[in-house]
């Protein structure tokens, strides 16, 4: 095992009604906040009457940015620096899933930084100083309400990148599992997939020493196999949304990768530019990719994790040829992402195969030359992968 800094700054309220603790911790950083949601299903829900009820009691005034997109967009990320500029906002609170939390974390850090948002994204200027944030969670799937990322499109530019930093991560979070019974299908079963994917990142790393670290990993893993089924079947399990709720935040907090070094993600990359080019849903394309990434990447070298993750997480009888306890598990992956209701190939999400190599390209250009540390990919790789993936 690596050396490793550990800091996980973000203050967790988890379970049902923790919302009562909304406008205290908002009044430890703020009195005049931002309001940032998504389509409107928080409306819908209550969750909006909820939050604003609360806020207008705690004598916090509020102004409200809606609509942020399932990718966040640049352009909403502008639009909510220009309100929170014109009404000396002081504190951000997303309420919905990882792209409302996202939009609200580039939006935080974008209302200090006098040129264009962007330029923070590509790395043409750093982040320096951040507004605080918190968050209140409906959706289980990217872990934006426990880390300090946040991903971001351009739909100009045909680019989705990352960009973060340590004051980027919310000072508290609110995780109700009832606010996410009324997740459709769909976003359950990408968000399992998302939480896996985050995961597999972590898990398949070149460090063999960090055991307690991949038992962890190996039972998030497992919480998503047992439970992702059962909120598709019973929308209103409390225990099976509170474990895809925690493992959520788990799987991408970095407890996960610590004592592994910089560990550069592989699948994700590589899906940002279906995002970017198509405006897909983030975890249907990263289930789709998982499995042919798997067999890519597959050789004698890594063989025994492959093996470790079919014994230890699929239950393969560890008797069986290693080639063969590789090939299954891969097989397995691939057939649970697609009992979620996934589509399984790039064309039944409309992608097409004449934009494979301008994606393949644009993953490797913008990750300095190649995709992932676990084997590297070149841009040969990364259009293998998609040509498998179609």
């Amino acid at each position: 095992m690596k050396n490793f800094d550990c800091h996980i700054p973000t203050k967790i309220f988890f379970g049902e009604n923790q919302i009562q603790v909304l406008g205290d911790e908002i009044k430890k950083y703020g009195s005049r906040v931002l309001l940032v949601y998504g389509g409107g299903s928080i409306k819908r829900t209550g969750v909006y009457d909820t939050v604003t009820k609360i806020l207008k009691e705690s004598g916090i005034e509020f102004w409200e940015l809606g609509g942020v997109e399932p990718n966040p967009r640049i352009t909403t990320v502008e639009k909510g620096i220009k309100i929170a500029r014109e009404n000396n906002i002081d504190f951000i609170l997303p309420v919905g899933g990882g792209s409302t939390i996202d939009c609200s974390k580039v939006i935080a850090a974008g209302y200090f930084y006098e040129g264009e948002p962007w330029d923070l994204v590509i790395g043409k200027a750093q982040v320096e100083k951040v507004l605080p944030i918190g968050a209140v969670l409906t959706l289980s799937a990217t872990g934006s309400e426990m880390d300090s990322g946040a991903v971001i499109s351009n739909m100009e530019t045909n680019q989705k990148l990352g960009v973060g930093h340590p004051d980027m991560a919310p000072k508290f979070s609110i995780l109700d599992p009832t606010y996410t019974f009324t997740v459709p299908a769909k976003q359950t079963a990408a968000g399992t997939a998302d939480i896996m994917s985050h995961t597999f990142e972590a898990y398949f790393s070149g460090v063999k020493g960090a055991f307690l670290q991949d038992r962890l990993a190996e039972g998030l893993l497992k919480a998503c196999i047992k439970y992702g089924p059962i909120a598709l079947e019973k929308p209103d399990d409390y225990e099976a949304r509170a474990n895809l709720m925690w493992a959520s935040s788990l799987a991408i907090n970095g407890l996960l990768e610590f004592g592994k070094g910089t560990n550069r993600w592989s699948v994700h990359p590589i899906q940002h530019e279906l995002s970017a080019y198509y405006d897909i849903t983030h975890g249907v394309g990263l289930a789709i990719l998982t499995p042919n990434w798997m067999e890519h990447v597959l050789d004698d070298e890594n063989l025994y994790k492959f093996v470790e993750y079919g014994v230890n997480v699929w239950g393969i009888d560890e008797s069986k040829e290693k080639h063969e306890i590789a090939r299954e598990a891969i097989n397995k992956t691939r057939e649970f992402l697609k009992c979620l209701g996934i589509p399984g190939t790039l064309r039944e999400i409309g992608i097409k195969e004449e934009d494979l190599e301008k994606m393949a390209k644009s993953a490797v250009e913008n990750n300095g030359g190649s995709v992932g540390t676990y084997k590297p990919l070149s841009y040969e790789d990364v259009l293998s992968i998609y040509k498998a993936s179609m």
